[in-house]
């Protein structure tokens, strides 16, 4: 038994399969099929770094969190500037002027607002 597609049935479908491609080039911004799929795929890959650099991030809150409670047991100060300016320094060396607002931003999360 042979199945047979009515004209309708194939409109419908690339219609379908048009919209699906528009959509799908929209959300990327690409305009050939090939870009659409590096894209997605990069996207992909940039989605599994966000996870794991959110999962550092708690990491070094926690380890933070156990750096600070030693401090302030011990008598001292809940901050170490001096630490602090050395983390910044490491970052602005290594991502440039970002790398200090992204370090800030850390600090912050981290031990909180000075």
């Amino acid at each position: 038994m042979t199945a047979t597609v009515t004209p309708v049935a194939t409109a419908t479908s690339a219609t379908s399969a048009a919209s699906l491609a528009s959509a799908t080039a929209e959300k990327t911004g690409a305009r050939t099929p090939e870009a659409v799929g590096v894209i997605e795929n990069a996207r992909e890959r940039i989605d599994a770094l966000d996870d794991r650099i959110i999962g550092l991030v708690q990491e070094r809150m926690a380890v933070s969190a156990v750096i600070q409670e030693a401090r302030i047991t011990s008598g001292g100060r809940r901050v170490s500037l001096s630490r602090e300016m050395e983390i910044l320094g490491h970052y602005r060396d290594a991502l440039g002027k970002p790398g200090t607002t992204l370090a800030m931003t850390l600090l912050e999360l981290c031990r909180g607002r000075v």
